[in-house]
């Protein structure tokens, strides 16, 4: 009986540290940029001002037409040597960012997700790399809206 209640005990005090010191544990989630009401603002918060170029080499992989915009499957890779993120964001979106991946030294760049879009948008695939920020986008048709469209 005694040991059941100390894992209690210590368990609790777990859950409660965990509770308490959210922002140490998620240090890295870009509050402002996941919060800006528009893309230019999301990419400015995520990359410090700076603006992502265009380059054939990031592979942005989604659906012409969304059937669904509450569950639009999206991939984004690149063979870039040294990526340290890959985001993807919905220009049209209340909340453009929708993802955002840090990825560790020596990971294959290739992420993919389900994202909503609310309405008819470029969907835009940013990759960071110790070389700079590069980017590649589509248009994407929805049918039926995500964002409570």
């Amino acid at each position: 009986m005694q040991m059941k209640r100390r894992q209690m005990l210590g368990g609790l005090m777990a859950f409660t540290a965990l509770m308490a010191f959210p922002k140490v544990l998620w240090a890295a989630w870009p509050e402002k940029a996941f919060k800006a009401k528009a893309l230019n603002d999301s990419l400015a918060a995520l990359f410090d001002g700076k603006q992502p170029t265009v380059s054939d080499k990031v592979n942005l992989k989604i659906p012409d037409i969304a059937e669904n915009g509450a569950v639009v499957p999206v991939t984004v890779s690149t063979d870039m040597p040294d990526v340290e993120s890959i985001s993807v964001l919905v220009a049209n979106n209340p909340n453009p960012l929708a993802a955002s991946f840090e990825l560790a030294e020596g990971t294959v760049a290739d992420i993919s997700t389900r994202i909503k879009m609310g309405q008819s948008s470029d969907v835009i695939g940013v990759v960071k790399a110790k070389t700079g920020l590069f980017m590649t986008s589509k248009e994407v048709k929805v049918t039926i809206g995500g964002c409570g469209g």
